[in-house]
């Protein structure tokens, strides 16, 4: 059996959406070995049988001494654990993981989970950026990528060139996410699931909620995640004054859904695939969600929700009412189409499939 190690960001990143992958290891015998900063979910790895190692991972942080100490923590933690292939995720663990396997000479498979705004934005970041993948992971294994837009960007930029693989995001557990009611219609009510912070739409979402609240009384909008520290002051004043309703962070996003309408997702953030999508639509819940990639593999307009217009309040307005005119049994079918739509396209088998094919090639 072989010996796995997933190198990743955040703790939540590796429970949530590679837990089936985990599992599906351990089941058949393999050691898993998880390198992550440590987080709630950490424990639950561990109870499940997984080996951790703790590292500090600075992901907005750009001096030149913490990355050269990242990669050498990398090459200190693969002398230790000794593993047969490696995992990795988000752009530091990928570029650095990546250099870390090439010296010991370990197959390593890098995941694109989304570009992120240094790699997607023009400038000397970029540039360097594109510098580090294209030596990083020239001898990659395999670099999987969750949507086209992304794959397309590594190869004109000559990275990694004839390793590249397209996975359905993350993919959803559909047993975990299962059609859930669709909630009466006493009150419409929406749902942001994300980061706060700005490039997921948040400010376009907080200004159609002040707008519509006006006019239609008999809504709500929710709003649920981790809160950046800009947007602390402006959502607890629009929470007491009942403008929206903040949750925080939720640890089962499906008893927040279970009577929510509509999922609203106004993100210009480069992503992969949404993961708030495929679980809201895997829940049977209608989206609206915007015209880029990562967001546009999972709308079909007018089918399973709407789009809307990047960074625009006034085209998210404009489609909430068009929303909010439909019948209830209108709004029902809008969800089931999306559950379909996961069923045939999404569902997280398929990746974890992806990933058991790759370490068969260690045989």
């Amino acid at each position: 059996m072989s010996k796995v190690l997933f190198l990743v960001n955040h703790d939540v990143a590796i429970y949530n959406l590679r837990l089936e992958i985990i599992e599906r290891l351990l089941e058949e015998g393999h050691t898993v070995v998880v390198s992550s900063p440590y987080g709630e979910r950490i424990e639950d790895l561990k109870a499940l049988g997984c080996e951790y190692h703790e590292i500090e991972i600075l992901r907005h942080n750009i001096n030149p001494f913490k990355e050269i100490k990242l990669l050498s923590i990398y090459k200190a933690l693969l002398c230790k654990a000794k593993p047969d292939i490696v995992f990795s995720y988000t752009i530091k663990p990928n570029i650095y993981g990546a250099m870390a396997c090439k010296k010991q000479k370990i197959p390593c498979v890098a995941n694109i989970t989304g570009l992120g705004t240094a790699l997607e934005n023009k400038g000397i970041i970029q540039k360097i950026l594109i510098l580090l993948c294209r030596t990083a992971l020239k001898n990659v294994q395999r670099i999987f990528f969750q949507n086209k837009e992304n794959m397309q960007f590594f190869m004109e930029h000559n990275i990694a060139v004839g390793k590249q693989d397209l996975l359905p995001g993350s993919g959803v557990n559909l047993k975990r996410f299962i059609p859930l009611e669709y909630p009466e219609k006493q009150k419409t009510v929406f749902l942001f699931i994300a980061r706060i912070m700005k490039e997921k739409g948040i400010d376009q979402y907080l200004e159609a909620a002040e707008s519509i609240k006006i006019k239609y009384p008999d809504t709500e909008f929710h709003v649920c995640g981790f809160c950046e520290q800009e947007y602390k002051g402006r959502l607890e004043v629009l929470n007491t004054k009942g403008i929206v309703i903040y949750h925080g962070m939720v640890r089962d996003i499906k008893t927040i859904l279970e009577f929510t309408h509509c999922t609203i997702h106004p993100t210009y953030y480069p992503e992969g695939i949404s993961n708030v999508l495929l679980e809201s639509c895997a829940c049977a819940r209608p989206i609206i969600t915007t015209d880029r990639s990562g967001c546009r593999e999972v709308v079909e307009d007018g089918v399973n929700g709407f789009v809307v217009k990047q960074k625009d309040s006034k085209d998210l307005i404009r489609v909430i009412e068009k929303f909010l005119a439909l019948s209830w049994e209108e709004k029902r079918t809008m969800g089931l189409a999306g559950r379909k739509k996961v069923e045939k396209e999404f569902d997280r088998n398929i990746v974890v499939e992806k990933y058991m094919e790759e370490i068969k090639k260690l045989k």
